[in-house]
């Protein structure tokens, strides 16, 4: 097993350097950002400058404030010597070849003999880069190509040269996808390796289909957005995101790299982005691109005037249907099927967007699937380009292709020849993509085809020798089922209850199937059992949809039958006899994260967005949420004392009443959704592999649920007239609406203990009646209804 790096060095303090080192410092090392050396004032003024203004970026690039204590900045004159104790050195200086060989020069002079040294380079040739260095140098170099934003973006392209050591390269593999929760692809040293070599031909597709055949930029962002498995920005949002001055520098310094690349002439820039760059039109940075936002509309740009007009209706006959078809396999295929403009381009671009990625192996990767994980992860695509041709038929894209002159390599053809009808083994199914890894705690296993001497072959085989650990949830071991949750087996005695409802929410259905996987539980020979699921998102909270029908309904009787429920079960979670463990990724709201803080042991993911939501929709947390913080509140304070509870209660409130969602899981423990005790994992694909260890770790220790809690100190009316004052002075200040500052007031009334006018020893019953009594008639309230409505309507809070 290698040793994980503890001590980086991140030189060069852009864009790409500051969240560089901020990634890293999330994954807990230790991380020397420097610059070059200011010629004027302190000679870190650049260095701290470039980083305050990283700070300031949205999303933040810090999974919490603390983490940048880990950041120590310096220049290039007074700091290169710590070099000589950094484990890794990253070098992300701007993109000129002389400018990178100098630095590297200087760098062998310093660093120690086995510290590892990579370039973060988009364009150059990485080989190039350490020219002149020596042998032992060479051997520790490659390419480690992280995407912006680094924290987000899952891809990191490895590029070694000839020289460097297969260790090294292994090494940075490992660490890449364990400890950065990386999705690490090994790419070739050419122009603009893997990823953007593909995202630009894509994206070139795109403009056009815009300059030349005739689909306005809200046609082309709606057939190359979520309704073709990509993200909602489409192609022209995402170069407003990236910046068309940008995009325009990258395919000026790649058209001339690649004078071999049959199909380059559709990367040369296009007069109108030129027209654009000239006229400083350079996207969100400039406030206009392809679109331009006005006042609260937002208007898309004449190609002919070049000015702003609003958008004009899509012109794509039946396209609302298409997508809503739910599963994307289906989706593609009913789109490539269509009849009308719509189709016409989505075939068009699709066959020519497969062909030139099958011409583009063994040139820039060795395999489909290295391509396809690249646009999945580095372009957030849910299928990879030879996913989606197996999806739509391998003989039928084949056929279609040779139809449309398409030209298809060798490779292709003797697939088919040889009887091969698909890059993959296994077929593509709605929760994962079209690679199967089969992850038994040795080394992960991917079907595909793979490039040999002999052409290409079809067979399962070790990836590499990295020790990750991946569970996929298999619906072929099903134990339990209804309409909207599940339980599988997830072998050594370990089962997983998994929503199936619509945003994993906490449905009437869902509440139902835990009791009854519960009583499961308890009485067959299972070790414990994990709740989790494999999509984006653990849950987004309680039934909107339900509660505001049974509302609307006055079936108020039903709504609090079913709070009690809800409340029993969690309790039940809580001090179950067995193990129990949360494994949360992505949103956990309201009631999602009250399951999440039912289970006694929690394994998260570093990117969990946790909060507890209710006020937002007009509530307050009443499935033992408002309950547990307040607990925590009174846990964290040095003594029962009130003045010791009080800052900490105060401190709960605020991120009860502001519906405060944790930036990561990190600051969930800070917030007190997660306990100190959770597991947070960098890799999310490990999730559920690592929250069945932790069952059976407990199972092997003997497991002894937590001690119920008999008596904790509630702070009664004196702080809850201080809380009470802090919700009113937000509302004289114009930060919370009247009704915002009733909601407030009921939420200080539970956590305080109700009409209790002492402080006093209460028990979680006490909480939890409280927690009922106020929930159940603020359903009942016009305001409540109205935020209810609105947030099933457009997804966004309102503060009425």
């Amino acid at each position: 097993m290698w040793k994980p790096f503890r001590t980086v060095a991140v030189l060069g303090a852009g864009v790409m350097g500051s969240q560089i080192a901020a990634h890293l410092a999330n994954a807990g090392l230790t991380v020397h950002l420097l610059d070059l050396a200011a010629e004027t004032g302190k000679k870190n003024d650049l260095v701290e400058a470039s980083f305050k203004k990283a700070l300031k970026l949205s999303p933040p690039i810090l999974f919490t404030e603390k983490t940048a204590r880990r950041i120590i900045l310096g220049n290039f004159d007074e700091h290169f010597h710590r070099l000589a104790e950094v484990d890794w050195a990253i070098e992300a200086v701007v993109e000129n070849l002389e400018i990178k060989q100098q630095l590297m020069e200087r760098l062998e002079s310093v660093v120690r003999e086995d510290t590892v040294i990579s370039t973060n380079t988009s364009g150059l040739p990485i080989g190039a880069i350490a020219n002149g260095r020596s042998d032992a140098f060479r051997k520790r170099f490659l390419g480690t190509h992280f995407f912006n934003p680094p924290r987000y973006l899952k891809l990191l392209e490895l590029i070694p040269t000839p020289d460097t050591d297969p260790q090294v390269l292994q090494r940075m593999q490992w660490f890449g996808r364990l400890h950065l929760g990386k999705g690490v692809v090994m790419a070739k040293d050419t122009p603009n390796f893997i990823a953007n070599r593909i995202g630009m031909y894509v994206t070139m597709q795109g403009i056009r289909a815009l300059t030349e055949e005739g689909y306005t930029i809200e046609e082309v962002d709606t057939l190359t957005g979520t309704i073709a498995g990509r993200p909602k920005s489409g192609t022209f949002r995402t170069i407003d995101l990236v910046g068309l001055d940008t995009l325009v520098y990258v395919a000026k310094h790649l058209y001339p790299a690649i004078p071999h690349d049959e199909s380059r002439e559709i990367l040369r820039v296009p007069e109108l982005l030129d027209k654009l760059v000239k006229a400083k039109a350079l996207g969100t940075k400039t406030g206009q691109g392809f679109y331009k936002k006005q006042g609260k509309e937002i208007l898309s740009l004449n190609r002919e005037t070049l000015t702003y007009e609003p958008a004009k209706p899509l012109n794509l006959g039946d396209i609302d249907a298409i997508a809503k078809i739910r599963d994307l396999g289906d989706r593609l295929r009913a789109l490539y099927r269509d009849p009308g403009r719509a189709g016409a381009f989505f075939r068009r671009s699709t066959l020519e967007m497969l062909g030139y990625c099958a011409r583009r192996i063994p040139e820039i990767a060795n395999s489909p699937a290295e391509i396809d994980r690249a646009m999945r992860w580095g372009f957030n695509w849910e299928l990879g380009p030879f996913e989606i041709w197996d999806a739509l038929g391998f003989d039928v894209i084949l056929a279609d292709m040779e139809a449309a002159g398409i030209v298809v390599p060798g490779w292709v053809e003797k697939m088919r020849y040889e009887g091969i009808t698909g890059f993959y083994r296994t077929e593509i199914g709605k929760h994962q993509g079209a690679e199967r890894e089969v992850c038994r705690g040795e080394a992960c296993f991917t079907s595909g085809v793979v490039m040999s001497d002999r052409g290409p072959i079809l067979l399962e085989t070790p990836t590499d020798e990295i020790h990750l650990g991946v569970i996929k949830a298999d619906s072929n071991r099903t134990l339990w089922q209804n309409p909207e949750a599940a339980l599988l087996d997830l072998g050594d005695g370990v089962v997983l209850y998994e929503f199936r409802s619509k945003g994993n929410t906490v449905s009437q259905k869902v509440i139902e199937g835990l009791a009854e996987v519960l009583d499961l539980l308890e009485t067959r020979e299972f070790r414990g059992m994990v709740i989790g699921n494999g999509s984006a998102n653990f849950s987004a909270g309680a039934n909107l949809a339900e509660m505001g029908m049974a509302a609307q309904s006055g079936n108020f009787d039903a709504i609090a039958n079913l709070l009690v429920k809800f409340q029993n079960l969690m309790q039940r979670i809580q001090y179950f006899p067995k193990p129990i463990v949360a494994a949360v990724q992505g949103r956990a709201l309201g009631g999602g994260c009250e399951v999440v803080m039912a289970c006694p042991q929690v394994v998260a993911a570093a990117e969990s967005y946790i909060g507890l939501v209710e006020l937002g929709v007009g509530l307050i947390p009443a499935g033992g949420g408002t309950t547990r913080m307040t607990i925590w509140a009174a846990q964290r304070a040095a003594t029962d004392s009130p003045g010791d509870i009080a800052p900490f209660l105060k401190q709960v409130f605020e991120t009860i009443g502001m519906a405060k969602v944790s930036n990561s899981a990190y600051e969930a423990q800070e917030l007190g959704f997660l306990s100190p005790q959770a597991r947070i994992v960098m890799n999310g694909d490990r999730l559920l592999f690592v929250a069945k260890e932790e069952v059976l770790r407990l199972d092997r220790e003997g497991y002894t649920p937590p001690p119920e809690r008999k008596a904790f100190m509630v702070l009664g009316r004196p702080a809850r007239a201080m809380l009470e004052h802090g919700a009113y002075i937000l509302q004289q200040g114009g930060f919370i609406s009247e009704y915002d500052r009733y909601l407030a007031n009921r939420l200080a009334y539970v956590m305080t203990g109700g009409d209790l006018s002492v402080p006093s020893l209460v028990d979680e019953n006490y909480l939890l009646q409280l927690e009922r009594e106020v929930f159940v008639p603020l359903l009942s309230q016009p305001k409540t209804q109205e935020r209810i409505a609105h947030m099933l309507e457009t997804k966004k809070p309102l503060r009425n």
